[in-house]
C-alpha cells in the first residue's frame, strides 16, 4: 500500500465520522473531535476539536467529557476555565473513566478549579489505579509516600511505585530507586536503587540520569567510574537539570575525574545558576571574584553573591558582608556590611558571627557595644572558630562586655593556637608569663573540658 492510498484511505475515515457526526452519533463527534485535537489526517484544529467534542460530552460520552476537561484545564480551542475543567472531568470519572478520575485527583491535588483537598485527590488517584493506570499508581505512592490524604506508608507507597514501574512509568521507576537510595520502607539497597535508575534513565529521564551518575562518582552500587559518572550527568545537564549542571560545574572546576577546564565549569554554573540554584550562583559568583574561567569582575561577582544571598546561602551572605565592608566594586558601606554580617551570623555562619561582633567591638556600620561583641565572639568560638576564641579571649583579658577573667582569656588563647590561629600559637607564652602556675592549670583543665565536650557533640551529631 503505497502513501497516496494511506492518504485517500484516512481521509475516507474523516468523511465517514464527519458524515455520522452530523447526523448526531456521539462516537462519530467523539472520533472527529479526537482527529482535530491530534491532527490525525487532518490538520490540527483546537477550535474544532472543541466544537465536537462537546456535542459528544453533551450526549454523555465520558471519554469526549474527559478530552472537553482537558481543552479547558489547557485553554485550547476555548478559554481556560479551571472550573469547567473540573466539571467534565468529574462528569466522566463518576462514569468510571480512569483517565478523568486521575485527571480530577489532580484538580483536587492542585486546588485547580476546587478547594485543594489531597483525600479527595488520593481518593481518585486510588480508583484509576485500581483500574491499571500505570500514571495513576505512581501519584497515589506519592500521596503516601509524603503523607498527602493519609498518614505516610512506605511500604504501600512502594507497592504501587512498583506496580507502576513495570508498566514502564518513568517517575515510578525513579521514585522507586529513590527509596532504595534512601531506605524508605525497605532496607537501602544501592544496587536495586541502580536498577530502577537505569530503567528510566533509559527512557530519558534527567532525574534518574543524574542519579547514575552520582553513583557512579561516588561508588553506589557500582565501582567508582569518573567518566561514566560526568557522561551521565552530562546527558542530565543537557535536559536541563540544573543539579546535574552545577555537578558537571564542580568536576570541571576541580577536574574530578576530567580534565579541568573552568571556562566550561563556569558555563554549566551560569546555567545551573539562572535556575535558581543556590551552590551555582555562589560558586559563579566566587569564580567572578577570583577570576577563575573568567576574568576578575567584582560587579558580577557581587550580583551572583546577592542571588544567592537572597535565597538564605550563609556564605554568600558573608562573603556580601566583606565586600561591602572593604569596598570591593562597591562603594564601601560599613552599615550594609554589618546588615549581611547578621544575616549570615542568625543562621550559624561561624565567620559572619566573628566579623559582626568586630563591628560591635569598633562601632563600625552599629554603634559600638562590648556584650554584643562577646556576644557573637562567643557564638563563633563555640564553633571553633579561632580568630572567634583569640578575641573572646582578649574581651576577657581587657574585661570588656564580660567580667575581667585572666583564666577564661588563657583558655580561649590556647584554644584559638590549637585551631590554627597564629597569632594566639604567637603570643600564648606571653601572656601565659603573666599568670601564676594555678592560673595555667586551670586555663588548661578549662581548655581540655570544651576541647572533649565538643568532641563529643560533634561525634553526636556524626551519629544521628
Amino acid at each position: 500500500m503505497n502513501r497516496q492510498n494511506i492518504s485517500r484511505e484516512n481521509y475516507q475515515t474523516y468523511v465517514w465520522f464527519r458524515q455520522a457526526a452530523e447526523r448526531g452519533d456521539a462516537y462519530a463527534q467523539f472520533n472527529l473531535g479526537l482527529m482535530y485535537k491530534k491532527g490525525d489526517c487532518i490538520e490540527r484544529d483546537y477550535a474544532h476539536a472543541y466544537k465536537w467534542l462537546r456535542q459528544a460530552a453533551l450526549q454523555g460520552l465520558a471519554f469526549a467529557q474527559n478530552h472537553l476537561g482537558a481543552l479547558y484545564y489547557n485553554g485550547r480551542g476555548v478559554e481556560r476555565s479551571d472550573a469547567e475543567a473540573t466539571y467534565w472531568f468529574r462528569h466522566a470519572a463518576e462514569q468510571g473513566d480512569a483517565s478523568a478520575q486521575q485527571n480530577l485527583g489532580q484538580m483536587y491535588k492542585k486546588g485547580r478549579g476546587l478547594e485543594q483537598n489531597h483525600e479527595l485527590a488520593l481518593a481518585w488517584f486510588y480508583r484509576a489505579a485500581e483500574q491499571g493506570v500505570a500514571s495513576a499508581q505512581s501519584l497515589l505512592a506519592e500521596c503516601y509516600l509524603f503523607g498527602h490524604g493519609a498518614p505516610m506508608n512506605f511500604p504501600l507507597a512502594m507497592a504501587w511505585f512498583r506496580k507502576a514501574a513495570v508498566q514502564g512509568e518513568v517517575q515510578a521507576q525513579l521514585n522507586l530507586g529513590l527509596m532504595y537510595k534512601r531506605g524508605q520502607g525497605v532496607e537501602a539497597n544501592d544496587a536495586q536503587a541502580l536498577c530502577w535508575f537505569r530503567q528510566a534513565a533509559a527512557q530519558g529521564c534527567a532525574g534518574a540520569q543524574r542519579q547514575l551518575g552520582v553513583a557512579y562518582a561516588e561508588g553506589l552500587g557500582v565501582r567508582c567510574d569518573a567518566l561514566r559518572a560526568f557522561a551521565w550527568l552530562q546527558r542530565a545537564a543537557e535536559q536541563g537539570d540544573r543539579d546535574a549542571q552545577f555537578s558537571l560545574g564542580v568536576m570541571l572546576a576541580n577536574g574530578q575525574g576530567v580534565k579541568q577546564d573552568e571556562a566550561l565549569a563556569m558555563a554549566w554554573y551560569l546555567r545551573s545558576a539562572e535556575q535558581g540554584h543556590i551552590l551555582a550562583q555562589y560558586n559563579l559568583g566566587s569564580m567572578y571574584a577570583n577570576g577563575r574561567g573568567a576574568p576578575r569582575d567584582e560587579l558580577r561577582a557581587l550580583e551572583w553573591y546577592r542571588r544567592a544571598a537572597d535565597q538564605g546561602a550563609p556564605n554568600a551572605q558573608f562573603n556580601l558582608g566583606v565586600i561591602y565592608a572593604t569596598g570591593q566594586g562597591v562603594p564601601k558601606n560599613e552599615a550594609q556590611a554589618a546588615r549581611w554580617y547578621r544575616i549570615a551570623a542568625e543562621q550559624g555562619d561561624a565567620s559572619a558571627q566573628n566579623n559582626l561582633g568586630v563591628m560591635y567591638a569598633n562601632g563600625q556600620g552599629v554603634a559600638q557595644d562590648d556584650a554584643l561583641a562577646v556576644h557573637w565572639y562567643q557564638q563563633a568560638a563555640e564553633q571553633g572558630h579561632a580568630l572567634a576564641q583569640y578575641n573572646l579571649g582578649g574581651m576577657y583579658s581587657s574585661g570588656r562586655g564580660v567580667p575581667r577573667d585572666t583564666v577564661r582569656s588563657y583558655m580561649w588563647m590556647l584554644l584559638a593556637a590549637d585551631a590554627g590561629d597564629e597569632t594566639a600559637s604567637a603570643n600564648k607564652s606571653i601572656v601565659a608569663r603573666r599568670l601564676t602556675p594555678s592560673e595555667i592549670g586551670s586555663a588548661l583543665d578549662l581548655s581540655r573540658q570544651w576541647q572533649l565536650s565538643h568532641a563529643t557533640g560533634a561525634a553526636a551529631r556524626g551519629a544521628h
